[in-house]
């Protein structure tokens, strides 16, 4: 009996990818190559078994893997909806506003530094605005995202993975092509997309 094709679901980024040998942080192994066509044959939250076409496996940070592009839709069938950017922004622009009320505050006396601290703890806006490009800090996620006004796409994510999280996410641009990738734990000012869904649906 002939043995199955090995059909890649996901490509690992252009920079190679840090590898565990459980989905466990403190158990590192082998990080994988750059480029590398691997499959996904498990998720534990943002964990993702990466299975390789010579049979190794290892745990990696399945938010940061690249989705190879799925076949176009067939005749017929509903166009792919990508994530609705406006949730984000609007979460942003109303951070951003209450921090800027409590900066009037403090600035016409109505608010004390000790209070303006304690009103302002915990708050996290990010916005880059590039032309028609924007990056978004989704703080709820602890990850960058990408908007090119249609959609929107993870680019980074500044969290270690974890068994509880979210889920590996997968791409949302246009039935699943992937563009390009960002690095984990870095929380600076991004400069390319990355896929993977934020806010809004990704059908």
């Amino acid at each position: 009996m002939t043995a199955p094709a090995f059909l890649p679901s996901h490509i690992v980024p252009p920079d190679g990818m840090a590898a565990w040998s459980a989905p466990d942080a403190a158990r590192p192994t082998v990080p994988l190559d750059p480029l590398l066509p691997v499959q996904v044959v498990d998720r534990r939250g943002d964990w993702a078994l990466a299975l390789c076409s010579n049979g190794w496996s290892a745990w990696v940070d399945g938010r940061l893997l690249l989705s190879v592009p799925r076949d176009p839709p067939a005749a017929g069938a509903p166009p792919a909806r990508t994530a609705d950017p406006r949730p984000l922004l609007g979460a942003v622009e109303s951070e951003l506003a209450r921090y800027r009320h409590l900066v009037e505050e403090l600035a016409a006396g109505r608010l004390d530094g000790e209070s303006f601290g304690s009103r302002t703890r915990g708050l996290r806006v990010g916005v880059v605005v590039d032309g028609d490009a924007v990056w978004l800090y989704d703080a709820r996620h602890e990850r960058w995202c990408y908007c090119d006004g249609v959609s929107l796409e993870t680019y980074a994510v500044t969290g270690e993975p974890s068994v509880e999280g979210g889920g590996a996410a997968e791409s949302v641009g246009g039935g699943g092509a992937a563009v390009s990738t960002g690095r984990g734990g870095e929380g600076g000012a991004p400069d390319a997309p990355d896929p993977s869904p934020a806010y809004g649906d990704a059908r």
